[in-house]
């Protein structure tokens, strides 16, 4: 063990022990520079067999918890590795897990298990979101810490995993016998968000009736045949969650959550008072259709059961965002319901640009489902947000990362008429100017291929015209300061200009483009790249796109270089 009042690392002090387990002993410790306190878990190799291993699971632990951001998720700070021990440094989490509340008072109160159950709701659906999904796998009581304040943290990664879409089954069984669900132990499939779902209920079910899953009778009965005074649709979302068969559990958090934010909605006698309300509510209709407080009273009714309906949806698609087939179905739904909201339109859209890809297939699903069904009401309802968040980035991904079926045309010539609803709706001063460039530069693009079938002798295009604009393109990306605004657009225009200067190097030259023009133009990009990946700040998911693009930038660059040093080298030997 540490010795209370040591200095770990140069750094981190010593206070007293928090907590021991098996393997583990948790101090409380001290930054002194910084004046703040810290967790830090230590495992030694004493007394310990397949430390090595033991060691793995918990730098997997770590890994994971680096990437992740949550408010009901302690952070890692630090990683010491020293000869006979292990130790992580962490957000020290004042208070005490819920077993501890179990031990003392035994079942706690239902109100209290909802909230709890709600926030933990949240953090699994947060680790879901990622990508890969991050499956818990071990939700417990004595997993979940109760804060002063009321809020809970869920701590210790030992057991999770990223979700392999391509695996047919867990490599391991883990979790906790009582709280795992049945697809944990036996050979019964890969856990998926499914599983979290059961635990959450299996440790719901122990919170509210005080009955550990994990003893005697190793069996969830209805929660009310413990305490009758329990709310029976509490008692229904518990089985719910808790049913054998993963088809047959709520699939998502946010269907578990929206449950759980209505679940006096589901009690026995809520239903039967609200059956007859509304037996009650259908004559009075009938009785009164023809006045105008009868009117009035169900449009209101139908507008708040709309808003909260369409919030829904949009939850669970951001929820089951990693299955776009089914966010999209969500997402689809949301705008059944209230085609006039921008977030259903942007939240799609994002969907199908996460990979900075447009397929053709999503094209599709836009133009059938979204933009020709949907698209005049939101124009007429928010036409500033249609420009700016569904326009504006659709055009710009049909010109710079459309990508067609084998033998099909590119999407420059269909960003057209996008750009040209940005120039018509759009009140944002850089978005219109860049479109009118984009959109004139398109429309050069398509001029010169239709100009290839004509066989007349002539070119059909001005290539010094055509060097005058791509210069114009690439100086769209640089404001007045000399500042570049936005670093993805302009990789992207960098990218285009380059494999445009690649491709058509013959053409400006022989258009009388001198090779120092193009020379000092490439030398602008390579520079500007340069400062790019210096300064940028990428974000996680889009990294590697962004690394790539650069990396194709450089290398057309570079290809570039060698054609005219060699076209250079050529001439001065036939001199």
């Amino acid at each position: 063990m540490l010795e209370i009042g040591s200095l770990i690392d140069g750094k981190y002090k010593i206070l007293n022990v928090v907590g021991k387990g098996g393997m583990s002993v948790v101090y409380l410790a001290m930054n002194e520079r910084a004046n703040k306190q810290w967790a830090i878990k230590e495992v030694r190799k004493d007394g310990i067999q397949n430390f090595e291993v033991v060691k793995q699971n918990l730098i997997v632990e770590t890994d994971l918890l680096k990437k992740l951001d949550h408010p009901h998720l302690p952070s890692i700070i630090d990683v010491i590795d020293g000869d006979g021990t292990f130790l992580i440094v962490m957000d020290y989490i004042e208070g005490k897990p819920l077993s501890d509340a179990l031990k003392n008072s035994g079942a706690q109160s239902q109100e209290d298990v909802i909230e709890w159950a709600k926030q933990l709701c949240d953090v699994l659906g947060y680790l879901h979101s990622r990508k890969p999904p991050i499956i818990y796998r071990d939700m417990k009581p004595s997993n979940v810490m109760l804060k002063p304040d009321g809020n809970v943290m869920l701590i210790d990664f030992g057991t999770a995993r990223e979700f392999k879409s391509t695996s047919v089954a867990d490599t391991t069984c883990l979790g906790t016998q009582g709280y795992a669900a049945p697809e944990q132990f036996g050979g019964q499939g890969q856990t998926d968000a499914r599983t979290d779902i059961y635990c959450l209920g299996a440790t719901m079910y122990h919170l509210v009736t005080g009955h550990n899953p994990c003893t005697p009778p190793y069996e969830m009965y209805p929660i009310r045949q413990w305490n009758p005074m329990l709310s029976s649709g509490l008692e229904e979302i518990i089985t719910k969650c808790t049913q054998r068969n993963p088809n047959d559990r709520y699939q998502s958090c946010a269907e578990l959550l929206y449950a759980l934010d209505h679940y006096t909605d589901l009690d026995i006698e809520n239903k039967k008072v609200q059956s007859f309300k509304w037996k009650v509510f259908i004559t009075s209709i009938i009785l009164t259709i023809v006045t105008l407080i009868g009117t009035l009273g169900f449009s209101v009714a139908l507008s708040v059961k709309k808003s909260s309906t369409y919030d829904y949806y949009l939850e669970t698609a951001e929820m089951v965002k990693s299955d776009q087939d089914e966010s999209t179905k969500y997402y689809l739904n949301a705008l059944s319901v209230n085609p006039k909201d921008i977030r259903a339109y942007e939240g799609m859209l994002n969907l199908f640009l996460d990979d900075n890809v447009l397929e053709e297939s999503e094209e599709s699903v836009l133009n059938k489902e979204l933009l020709l069904t949907y698209k005049d009401e939101i124009v007429e309802s928010e036409p500033q947000e249609y420009a700016d968040k569904i326009a504006y980035p659709l055009a710009q991904a049909f010109f710079f990362a459309y990508e067609p079926d084998e033998g099909r045309s590119t999407g420059i010539d269909k960003s057209v008429k996008w750009f040209k609803d940005v120039e018509k709706y759009s009140n944002n001063a850089q978005n219109i100017e860049r479109s009118k460039l984009l959109r004139s530069m398109a429309e050069y693009i398509e001029k010169n291929k239709s100009s290839k079938i004509q066989y007349n002798g002539d070119p059909g295009i001005d290539y010094s015209e055509y060097w005058k604009k791509l210069k114009e393109l690439c100086e769209a990306g640089v404001n007045d300061n000399g500042e570049i605004e936005n670093f993805r657009i302009t990789l992207l225009i960098y990218r285009f200009v380059a494999i445009t200067i690649d491709d058509k190097l013959d053409e400006f030259d022989k258009a009388g483009i001198k090779f120092d023009a193009i020379g000092k133009q490439i030398k602008m990009i390579s520079d500007n790249t340069e400062e790019i990946c210096k300064t940028a700040k990428f974000e996680n998911e889009s990294e590697e796109q962004d690394r790539n693009t650069m990396n194709s930038i450089d290398a057309t660059i570079d290809n570039i270089s060698k054609k005219m040093s060699s076209r250079l080298n050529q001439e001065v030997e036939n001199e």
